[in-house]
């Protein structure tokens, strides 16, 4: 490409045979300003703005409908009733409920302010000079006057039908929080303190679905276990073995230093809750020399040949014992409920039940 395919006031400075340097006209670095505004079409049509009003108003309705569903989900769905939604599978209904149409609800309002914004709000693009941090009085001035005027031009005060949707849905909205609190009840009462576990329960292999005979069992090893007659497919699943998974291992009953441990296993084999007593993970990582097992969330250690007693890390207290015996078909079954409530404390752990 040559000098003389390239506009003139592109040109560098250059010299000329005498000495003399030649300036183009125009500045190439100059500031070219704002683009020429664009109207839009509810700026020169008032019946695209009325189109934009109802639009604003109707997602401001749908938040204050969405809240009100909230509060009646609230109420007339029972806390214990799941559904099945593809492809999550059964899930909590209440939850669901209350997730939806509080997240439609704020999204309606996010998205009826955003339209209103783009649509009906002026638009016209303004340059100010900066200035210094400590604004003096003309400047206060200015900010004041430049906020009456977008309260102006945003057309609140001529937009009724907006204004009182964006109120209605603002107002309701809040509702939704207050019926939240309401969340941290009904009080668990005595299902904190009891589990599917009873007299004449089978211990069932988690990964065969069998019951589980002593010669299952070999020394050292770890497995994990849950009530006969809890399956996946049931609703309540997830609910059930979050209290009732349970953990065994075969020690050598001479290595078992707890006398109510001793008398509570069957040959050495011994069962426990799975749930860490910190924050409720599942204990899955066996040592097998010490007898240990170690909680992967927060290191909580515990001593399974000594009561399930902590012996590093923020659990609280020890891991529940399962009494477990032999029934006369040969299987491993439960003689009975965990003698304390498993998991994390809570504050009536201690009373009197």
């Amino acid at each position: 490409m040559s000098n003389h395919d390239i506009p003139e006031e592109n040109l560098p400075e250059r010299s000329t045979a005498h000495g003399e340097v030649s300036v183009p006209d125009e500045n190439p670095f100059a500031d070219p300003g704002l683009p020429p505004h664009e109207h839009r079409i509810q700026d020169i049509d008032e019946g695209a703005a009325r189109r934009s009003e109802r639009t604003v108003a109707l997602l401001f309705t749908i938040s204050m409908l969405c809240t009100v569903g909230f509060i009646a989900s609230y109420f007339a769905i029972p806390r214990d009733k799941s559904i099945f939604v593809f492809p999550i599978g059964h899930i909590n209904a209440m939850n669901f409920a209350l997730g939806l149409t509080l997240g439609v609800a704020l999204f309606c309002i996010g998205a009826g302010a955003v339209h209103w914004a783009r649509t009906l709000m002026s638009d016209v693009e303004i340059a100010d000079e900066r200035h210094a941090i400590e604004a003096d009085p003309e400047t206060k001035q200015k900010v004041l006057a430049d906020f009456a005027q977008g309260a102006k031009e945003s057309a609140l005060g001529r937009r009724g039908l907006i204004r009182t949707t964006m109120f209605g849905a603002l107002a309701l909205l809040p509702l939704s929080g207050v019926f939240l609190l309401g969340g941290l009840g009904p009080k668990p009462e005595e299902k904190l303190r009891h589990t599917l576990w009873a007299k004449g329960k089978l211990l069932v292999n988690m990964n065969t679905d069998q019951p589980l005979r002593p010669a299952d069992i070999p020394v050292g090893s770890l497995t994990f276990a849950k009530p006969d007659g809890l399956e996946e497919s049931d609703e309540d699943f997830q609910q059930q073995i979050a209290k009732a998974a349970l953990m065994i291992i075969r020690i050598q009953p001479e290595n078992i230093k707890d006398k109510r441990e001793l008398d509570w296993s069957h040959d050495g084999i011994v069962a426990y809750s799975k749930i860490c007593t910190h924050v409720g993970c599942p204990i899955s990582l066996y040592e097998q020399q010490t007898h240990h097992v170690l909680c992967p969330c927060h290191q909580s250690t515990f001593d399974l040949s000594d009561g399930g007693r902590v012996l590093f890390g923020p659990a609280g207290h020890a891991l529940p014992q399962l009494h477990i015996g032999v029934n006369q078909d040969g299987f491993l079954e439960a003689r009975g409920d965990f003698a304390e409530p498993v998991g994390p404390a809570f504050w009536e752990r201690g009373a009197e039940k």
